[in-house]
């Protein structure tokens, strides 16, 4: 693997860690001001931002099982 590869996997998890940081914050804020609605909004509009940020990996993963299994 190369060194700006492992910078760039670094660079994910940092991201995914402060989106998740940032979710539970705002998530943790809403329920206790009574506002449950809204705060299981924000922890699905978080899953998709993670997810979102995750398509190309997986992008990756999959074009790296064809290239091994010959699709």
């Amino acid at each position: 693997m190369k060194e700006r590869d492992v910078v760039l996997q670094i660079a994910l998890l940092l991201k995914i860690a402060g989106v998740g940081l940032l979710v539970s914050v705002a998530y943790q804020i809403l329920h206790k001001s009574g506002r449950e609605e809204q705060a299981t909004f924000i922890s699905i509009a978080g899953v998709i931002i993670v997810m979102l940020l995750l398509v190309s990996e997986i992008d990756n993963l999959f074009s790296t099982i064809r290239s091994v299994f010959g699709f």
